[in-house]
């Protein structure tokens, strides 16, 4: 097949832009050999169990999913029922970025609340949720959903995201983490992905694969198989039941092997840590956030950045106020990096 694009091309438009870890594809094409039971029932999937277990603790099951979206519908289509509700961020992709899919396809309403930075406390649940349990008016919440990282790139710390389930739990609600960025998440704190998922109390789990340099790939994550049971039949009915199941297994088994997903998160961080200090330091370039994971948001004059759009991608966050997000990937360098603020710099002066 003849390329049909420029590889030198480079942006920061989104994770979701950069290519496929070279491991994970040497992952695919050693499971691509001969044949493996369908549906679940080969190999890779086994071994993806196992693999689970050691990472996230007894008890943990995973199931391969498609894509994010499909991840998140899926998890929170199997812990409600019918009348439930869903408490998330303003900000949350659930909310914000999923094309009305927890409404559309679950059937879910959500309970938006007003974040600072991205991130829930429980105080501020309270003020915009009321207690309305047992009001046959008022969707029932089921379940406190969080994105770690959250949209605009900051990261809640063990303790935080620790209250935050002892809040849920004691209101009979459960836990679901959106973890498209968890890897990011983890790097950052410098804590396996056990301490912000299973040991602080978390009953539910995207795990995200594709924005960490995997090939279509996520997980829906059991941690408390008692109250966040039926996964496996939601998946199929939700149409996220991969045939050849072992390819997306393997492809976890090639970012989870020797703690790779740390790695690449860590770099993707280390390379949104340096773009922030170098365009930082530049007349006209406001940070508006924290960078605490792979994400750089900051304003400048909307014709800047609309010059710089020409010929880098990147997407406004809000146009009306000229915030932009710049996002690092697994695989942007450190010449990305400076390229791109010498651009700034230049366009800005």
């Amino acid at each position: 097949m003849t390329r049909l694009h420029d590889p030198s091309k480079r942006g920061f438009a989104s994770d979701n832009y950069a290519g496929v870890l070279p491991e994970v594809l040497e992952a695919v094409a050693e499971a691509n050999l001969g044949h493996q039971g369908a549906y679940g029932a080969d190999a890779y999937t086994a071994a993806l169990g196992e693999r689970i277990v050691e990472l996230f603790g007894a008890g943990a099951q995973a199931f391969p999913v498609f894509n994010g979206t499909g991840a998140n519908v899926v998890a929170l289509s199997a812990v409600c029922d019918r009348w439930s509700a869903v408490v998330c961020a303003d900000s949350g992709h659930i909310h914000v970025d999923e094309g009305g899919a927890p409404e559309k396809v679950a059937g879910l309403k959500l309970f938006v609340v007003p974040a600072v930075g991205g991130k829930l406390t429980p105080e501020a649940i309270t003020a915009a949720v009321p207690d309305r349990a047992g009001d046959v008016h008022w969707a029932q919440p089921r379940v406190l959903s969080v994105a770690q990282s959250t949209e605009l790139g900051t990261v809640y710390t063990p303790d935080e995201l620790r209250a935050l389930a002892e809040y849920a739990h004691e209101r009979g609600w459960l836990l679901h983490i959106d973890g498209s960025r968890l890897a990011n998440a983890a790097a950052s704190l410098g804590v396996p992905l056990r301490a912000i998922t299973t040991d602080i109390g978390a009953d539910i789990v995207s795990v995200g694969g594709t924005k960490s340099g995997l090939l279509g790939a996520e997980l829906v994550l059991v941690l408390n198989a008692e109250r966040a049971g039926g996964v496996e039949y939601v998946r199929k009915l939700s149409m996220q039941l991969a045939s050849k199941q072992r390819f997306l297994a393997a492809q976890f088994l090639g970012l989870f092997e020797d703690d790779r997903y740390l790695r690449v998160a860590g770099h993707a961080n280390a390379m949104a840590r340096l773009l922030a200090e170098l365009v930082g330091a530049i007349d006209g370039v406001q940070l508006t956030q924290p960078v605490q994971a792979n994400a750089v948001f900051a304003e400048l004059p909307h014709a800047a950045a609309e010059a710089l759009m020409e010929q880098v991608p990147f997407y406004f966050w809000d146009e009306i106020r000229g915030e932009v997000r710049w996002m690092c990937a697994w695989d942007t360098t450190e010449d990305d990096v400076r390229a791109f603020a010498e651009l700034v710099r230049a366009q800005l002066s």
